[in-house]
């Protein structure tokens, strides 16, 4: 059995603590809504987000799988690394995994903001409508954009009766992107598992649904292959729907870059003992 190495331990303690005091300590919105990862252009977006994203978690399941991934591998890892190269490296895959995330919600957001820009509406009354709760029973609610855009319209001289079926589904497309929010170390894991992998590519592993040993230089892309597949056809094989594919495979490939850098330039100035 693996002993538990002084970083990891660290790691599943603050996670667990706040974990508990999200859910156990009253007020779970309040903390989500400070401590969750909120896309930019959302009211409830703020800097620290960024790093406090990923001390969060959305449910009991959600937390122990993660936990017994990061003490399953980053234990291997840091021995490996030692404290100080494995705290940089776990807080970097989760910034880059941030980073991907942030990357693709631009690509995927910046032509419908033009286009709205170019049918003459202004950024400013573009972010209210964006920021706007269109929540109803956990379900995006087209009648309740309606509803709540038409004041913000006639506030910027305009009126939801001016509104063409394509501008009303961009509007409520960017409110959907902008109201998500992201929570968990998966990104961060995701990286440590590559990490394992590159460290120990011969080491066995096996799914707990599919108990056939895998070797790791096979078994850690094909999981990163599976993200890919899920992110690209929106499909979701082993992971529930609202999984942050791109996040993971942004904390992979930040993994795999560092890993690369470090073994390149292992003997000058970059090594770290």
């Amino acid at each position: 059995m693996l002993r538990i190495t002084p970083t990891v331990k660290h790691l599943l303690i603050l996670n667990v603590i706040i974990f508990g005091g999200t859910y156990f300590m009253g007020n779970e919105n309040l903390f989500f809504r400070l401590l969750a990862l909120f896309y930019p252009l959302s009211d409830y977006f703020a800097p620290w987000q960024i790093l406090s994203h990923m001390f969060m978690h959305g449910s009991f399941q959600h937390l122990l799988f993660n936990m017994f991934a990061l003490w399953m591998f980053g234990t291997a890892v840091e021995q490996r690394f030692g404290q100080r190269k494995f705290v940089t490296f776990y807080i970097s895959c989760g910034l880059g995994a941030v980073a991907l995330t942030f990357l693709v919600y631009f690509i995927q957001l910046y032509p419908v903001l033009s286009s709205l820009e170019g049918r003459g509406f202004t950024f400013e009354c573009i972010k209210e409508i964006a920021g706007l709760n269109i929540l109803d029973n956990n379900i995006f609610k087209g009648e309740l954009l309606a509803q709540k855009m038409q004041p913000i319209l006639e506030s910027y001289g305009q009126n939801i009766r001016q509104i063409d079926e394509n501008s009303f589904r961009m509007f409520f497309e960017l409110n959907v992107k902008s109201n998500g929010s992201m929570v968990g170390a998966s990104g961060a894991i995701m990286g440590v598992l590559v990490a394992f992998g590159m460290l120990n590519p011969n080491a066995e592993l096996m799914l707990i649904f599919l108990p056939i040993p895998i070797k790791a230089k096979y078994f850690i892309p094909g999981i990163i292959a599976i993200d890919l597949f899920s992110a690209v056809s929106g499909v979701s094989i082993f992971s529930p729907s609202n999984t942050a594919y791109i996040a993971h495979i942004g904390g992979a490939l930040t993994g795999f870059l560092i890993m690369y850098f470090w073994k390149k330039n292992q003997f000058d100035k970059y090594r770290w003992n």
